[in-house]
């Protein structure tokens, strides 16, 4: 186990460095980001220098991005162009962030897990055909509209809710835009954690279990849930990933400030610092996300061993 850990943190070091090499490519082409800065006048040639000069982007691209990465191993990301800090920037998003995945992914696990294991019992019945009905429609409807409906009736026609939340952003107010951001993730963990129960649930393994006469509760949650987790697990430590960095649109229907919201005002204004290194801490957290995941496998799975 200890060796393919090694492995696999040596394996993420090319990712890495590849993702952040695209990403820092990508933003640098989206435009000027000193014609941001001077707003809808263009400013003068002599500005113009003293900022690219005072930002680094008079420099060759390649030599950015080394300058750059060097620095991101020091714990310094830069400064954005309104002179912030992106360290400081992060300290304020990331945690509500964090906790509003924390939200979504347990709703992820609670409701779609659960669901999911209830239909793969009762295929074909009514309550099968009803929730695969259910999540068919949540796939179905985009995320802003599913967003600006709820936000809609329980916060400004029903009055349970605030309709925005509060700079603060504790767990409270952010049940309602955690279930909006996993409102799609949900469905899907929840047909396939019901195909996966529904196939699995006549394997050899289940019938000698149901024929030694072991209670029904525990075939299902020993022997068959355990073995009909591991794709979904799979899921799930990739949404991670995929939720905090495409919290954009939920954050902005809730005008949240978290991560979603930092990096739709740095593509707004262009702040190139801003951007990548958000998108740089997301990178490591889908990498560490997918290696946790390989390692839960052995735990679900005692035939899976790592040498």
């Amino acid at each position: 186990m200890g060796r393919y850990v090694v492995q696999r943190l040596l394996q993420m070091i090319p990712v890495f460095v590849g993702a952040t090499l695209l990403i820092f490519l990508m933003v640098n082409v989206m435009g000027d980001p000193v014609a941001g800065l001077c707003g809808e006048r263009r400013c003068d040639p002599a500005t113009a220098g003293r900022l690219r000069q005072e930002f680094g982007l008079d420099r060759p691209v390649w030599q950015q991005y080394l300058t750059y990465m060097g620095n991101v191993f020091t714990g310094d990301f830069g400064t954005a162009f309104n002179g912030q800090e992106v360290t400081e920037l992060m300290s304020t998003a990331f945690p509500v962030t964090i906790r509003l995945t924390l939200i979504a992914i347990v709703f992820e696990v609670v409701v779609g897990v659960t669901l999911g294991v209830v239909t793969g019992l009762r295929r074909g019945r009514p309550v099968d055909t009803g929730v695969l009905l259910f999540t068919l429609v949540v796939i179905s409807v985009p995320t802003f509209v599913t967003g600006l409906l709820l936000q809609l009736l329980l916060g400004v026609e029903w009055g349970w809710i605030r309709p925005s939340v509060s700079t603060e952003a504790p767990f409270s107010e952010l049940l309602l835009p955690g279930l909006v951001l996993a409102s799609v993730s949900l469905a899907y963990v929840t047909r396939l954690t019901r195909t996966s129960i529904a196939e699995n649930r006549r394997s050899d393994y289940v019938r000698t279990a149901v024929a030694k006469g072991l209670p029904r509760r525990r075939v299902v949650v020993r022997h068959l849930l355990r073995n009909s987790l591991i794709p979904v697990v799979t899921f799930i430590g990739a949404d991670i990933g995929f939720l905090m960095g495409g919290a954009i649109v939920t954050e902005r229907i809730f005008n949240i400030h978290g991560v979603g919201y930092q990096l739709y005002q740095g593509i707004l204004r262009q702040s190139t610092q801003t951007v990548v290194g958000f998108v740089t801490v997301l990178v490591l957290v889908f990498l560490v996300a997918n290696l946790v995941v390989d390692l839960l496998y052995a735990v679900l799975d005692p035939r899976i061993r790592y040498a």
